[in-house]
């Protein structure tokens, strides 16, 4: 019998894809984004990805349109038991090129997602984000997650992976966690490299930069020796589809192409109305197709729809397909208790300062939390950990009558299904940038 999977965040179907050549069948995905439903919806119709229930392919009610944390929208009653909850939530609050809000960005869902578990109570849970959550500012934040889902029943491990390690010709650092309840976990390992070294930019990419008669594609391809930087799909608020910030525009002009935005078509740009838009001295552009090819999807069978600026966005913020694959199967060896049996632990203590504040029943000095946890600091350096804790909990400072300065952890500030949370209302005017 097929394992099942509900998916939020869903977007393009990078993880759906993956997932369905894992064996995993869906039972229904949620995305906010139309053109990305769209998207879903086709490739289902196309039989690109298995939908559990057939008699919802046709008319795509398998997936929802709209905020997953609409509790108008969201019944998670609905899939109590299910094999897999997974999904890719919102990156910029965790983003190295952002403001790393966290807990107070309004787009935040990490926190939310957490804590359907309990009421989902999946047998395996697969979140992905990108590689600042991995960061020590959100130290916090991992061990709040770590501690909700070990209150809930699980064990759960975060670890990094690089796309290019499951062949797929990008960088693409991804921050990944898995949990599941003990009886499945000491079944799950993480996937194994892949033994053989994922293609360069200029040898994915060849055949398509040659497609139009280009003679420049053999030379072109000899210079694009390395994986490809990062792909940033970008967001609605910011402008039109280009590869990048800064940064990553040098990376790709040391690779030979233009950065600079998305063309319609492979070179060379000699006829009409392309003819406008010729080759700069950076090399040429990539299409939504090679965009694709190097996010993972190798075959060209996968739908895209809506417009080029859309299309790219879907592909550059998916989650690649292989390394997908490469998880699924994983963690369906874990369910099916087919994969190597192992000893169980817990995972390491992401902020022992955390853990301190969050078990002391009342205000405690710098020094009381330093021995607590074991550790020693400098005045400046706990303040400093202190106060990155409170960009995400809402922490108490009182001085005692000796003048020393003690600390009482309150509230985390994440959306967690708030009814008044800030998220509520940034989504109901903003809804249409949101991405």
């Amino acid at each position: 019998m097929a394992l099942e999977a509900v998916e939020i965040c869903a977007g393009a179907g990078g993880q759906a894809l993956g997932l369905h050549q894992a064996g995993f069948t869906h039972r229904l995905a949620f995305e906010l984004d139309p053109n990305a439903c769209t998207t879903l919806r086709e490739n289902a119709r196309e039989g690109n990805i298995t939908i559990s229930d057939p008699g919802k392919v046709k008319d795509g009610t398998w997936v929802v349109e709209g905020d997953v944390a609409d509790p108008e929208l969201w019944k998670p009653d609905e899939f109590h038991g299910i094999d897999l909850l997974a999904g890719g939530v919102p990156c910029p609050p965790f983003t190295i090129a952002g403001k790393q809000l966290g807990a107070t960005d309004e787009r935040d869902l990490f926190a939310w997602a957490i804590e359907q578990v309990n009421t989902v109570q999946p047998r395996a849970l697969l979140l992905e984000n990108v590689r600042g959550l991995s960061m020590p500012r959100f130290a916090g934040y991992r061990q709040h997650v770590l501690d909700r889902l070990q209150d809930f029943g699980y064990l759960a491990e975060w670890t990094l992976l690089n796309a290019s390690s499951y062949g797929v010709p990008q960088l693409r650092p991804r921050f990944v966690l898995v949990a599941m309840r003990p009886e499945d976990f000491k079944y799950f390992s993480w996937p194994a490299k892949s033994e053989v070294a994922a293609p360069t930019v200029g040898e994915a990419l060849k055949d398509l930069m040659a497609s139009r008669g280009w003679e420049g594609a053999e030379e072109w391809a000899r210079k694009a020796n390395q994986v490809a930087p990062t792909i940033v799909g970008g967001s609605k608020k910011h402008g039109g589809a280009d590869l990048g910030p800064t940064r990553a525009k040098r990376a790709w002009e040391a690779l030979g192409v233009d950065a600079y935005g998305v063309h319609d078509i492979a070179p060379p740009y000699d006829t009409p109305p392309y003819d406008r838009r010729p080759m700069t001295k950076y090399g040429p552009k990539l299409t939504c197709e090679m965009v694709a090819r190097l996010q993972g999807w190798d075959d060209g069978t996968w739908i895209f729809t809506g417009g080029k600026t859309s299309q790219y966005r879907q592909i550059g913020n998916a989650f690649p397909p292989p390394v997908a694959r490469a998880l699924g199967r994983s963690i369906a060896a874990a369910l099916n208790h087919t994969g190597d049996k192992r000893e169980l632990y817990e995972d390491r203590t992401h902020d022992p300062i955390y853990r301190v504040l969050r078990d002391a029943n009342d205000f405690i000095t710098a020094e009381e939390i330093m021995a607590r946890a074991e550790i020693e600091l400098s005045d400046p350096e706990i303040d400093r950990r202190i106060s990155l804790l409170g960009r995400d909990f809402e922490i108490e400072k009182r001085a005692t009558s000796k003048g020393l300065l003690t600390y009482r952890l309150e509230r985390f500030k994440a959306f967690v299904g708030q009814v008044d949370h800030a998220r509520n209302e940034y989504l109901r005017a903003s809804a249409s940038k949101v991405s």
